[in-house]
């Protein structure tokens, strides 16, 4: 067999030696001239690089997706830029399309003839008809709401289904998602035992304090845009390696799955996110539900009922200002939660007369900024369900939460009458963490945050795929994550 060019590429002893002169001259470089033009010099043949793989290769530009959805809150911090960091989640997207579509012969359309495709363009042309919302708001504001409600969930899931399809696929997106996952609550740890550095202090001293510093204690958002998305992952994930760390794998990857398990549930409580809570709780339930175990879900009812006693009608824990805040998600008379109530209220009245809503890009962060003369965006949403309501009114609100519970739905009866155990576990975990972030987007704006969108999209194409990828029990192999 022929060596690729890649390969001839790795194998070439030129390339040690080209590699400590690039590095020797672009240090040169910067001492003469600063870091800007060393970083175009070494930035130009990593693009270069990245392109070969994506067009030889278009999984690769998946791969890239999912890795950058991790690290962009770290980038955006650390990498002082007027480009929009975000937009390079459309650019990936957008050279994998291009690049599927120069070689259509290597790809089977057939794969995006479904229903979730089918809703994904439903509620993209519903978008588009947003813009002739009579409120007349910002065009620039839609462009940037409708990228995370509907733009990204068009692009990656169709294909999900077209490159990034197998078992292999599947596997290398759990070991993603959990290894980059994990490594997220290591970092948080570092910053809640040895501290900030200087970006991040800077970035909480410029305002993020509001919100990330409650009674004198840091709220943990580790490597993550902020801390809400960051504890809601963190419960997402922590979830899938529970219902992985109760499957039928070898013991060691059991344990593994266990430890991951634990870090990240310890995540989420260094992040003061109370919300996240409602994750775990919405999820385990419906594992418990799909293990189609009456016993089991009998018990993990009872458990989950004496932890939710604990923290409701105990002092458990009180001294921890972390199960403190977290405790505090279950006082309906918690001041936050009274100003959610009284913003809501004030929505109410004023969407009375609007049933397809004030317009995409009105309420939240596009709305102070791209339409800071409507009364709309002086009122704080902290709530999906209440954004979507706001700018697409009840009639959209209905049709986006009808199309997510059918998701749901129709999740829950493919891993039902998947066979193969393993990858029954798998999807059965992906759709567990799709549950409690629906719930939990009640609470806070999850869903359309990144990397939690992006596991959701991802995790919705293999949900969508096991049939296909089904094998009979007498024939899987247990040799998977």
């Amino acid at each position: 067999m022929t060596p690729s060019f890649s390969q001839n590429l790795l194998n070439s002893r030129w390339l040690l030696p080209a590699a400590v002169l690039g590095a020797l001259g672009a240090g040169w470089l910067a001492g003469m001239a600063g870091p800007v033009i060393p970083g175009v010099l070494l930035g130009l043949p990593l693009l270069v690089f990245f392109l070969y793989l994506v067009f030889h290769s278009p999984r690769s530009g998946m791969v890239a997706y999912v890795l950058y959805c991790f690290i962009l809150g770290f980038i955006g911090r650390h990498v002082v830029t007027n480009i929009p960091l975000g937009l390079g989640m459309d650019a990936v997207l957008l050279l994998t399309w291009l690049a599927v579509l120069l070689r259509p012969e290597e790809v089977e359309w057939k794969r995006i003839q479904n229903d979730i495709c089918l809703l994904a363009l439903l509620w993209f042309i519903i978008n588009v008809l947003q813009l002739a919302n009579p409120s007349g708001a910002s065009t620039t504001g839609w462009f940037y709401e409708m990228r995370s409600l509907t733009l990204y969930w068009v692009l990656a899931v169709p294909l999900g289904f077209l490159v990034f399809n197998t078992q292999r696929d599947l596997r290398l997106f759990l070991i993603l998602v959990i290894g980059l996952s994990v490594l997220g609550a290591l970092y948080g740890m570092k910053q809640k035992f040895i501290g900030l550095d200087a970006a991040e202090q800077q970035w909480l001293d410029a305002g993020q304090y509001r919100t990330h510093l409650i009674w004198g204690k840091l709220r943990v958002f580790s490597y993550y845009s902020e801390a809400a998305q960051f504890g809601a992952s963190q419960a997402e994930i922590g979830l899938v390696c529970l219902v992985l760390a109760l499957g039928p794998f070898t013991w060691w990857k059991r344990i593994l799955f266990a430890v991951a398990s634990g870090l990240l549930f310890y995540g989420m409580l260094i992040s003061g996110t109370r919300g996240a809570m409602f994750v775990v709780a919405t999820g385990i339930f419906v594992y418990l539900a799909l293990s189609k175990q009456i016993k089991i879900l009998i018990l993990g009812c009872l458990v989950a009922g004496a932890g939710f006693g604990l923290l409701k009608y105990t002092s458990v824990g009180s001294s921890n200002a972390d199960i403190v805040r977290l405790r505090s998600s279950l006082d309906p008379e918690d001041p936050s939660f009274q100003l959610r109530l009284s913003n809501q209220l004030k929505l109410r009245k004023f969407l009375e007369d609007k049933p397809f809503g004030e317009g995409v890009g009105t309420i939240g962060r596009w709305g102070h900024e791209f339409n800071p003369n409507k009364y709309i965006s002086t009122i704080e949403p902290d709530s999906l369900y209440v954004k979507i309501w706001a700018e697409y009114g009840i009639v959209g609100f209905i049709i986006w939460f009808g199309m997510m519970v059918y998701i749901l739905g129709k999740c829950c009866g493919i891993v039902w009458r998947i066979r193969d155990p393993l990858l029954r576990q798998k999807l059965l975990a992906l759709t567990a963490g799709y549950s409690g972030i629906l719930v939990a987007s009640y609470g806070n704006e999850v869903m359309n945050q990144i990397p939690s969108a992006m596991i959701i999209y991802l995790s919705w194409v293999f949900v969508f795929l096991g049939p296909e990828l089904d094998t009979p029990p007498s024939t899987a192999v247990v040799k998977h994550v």
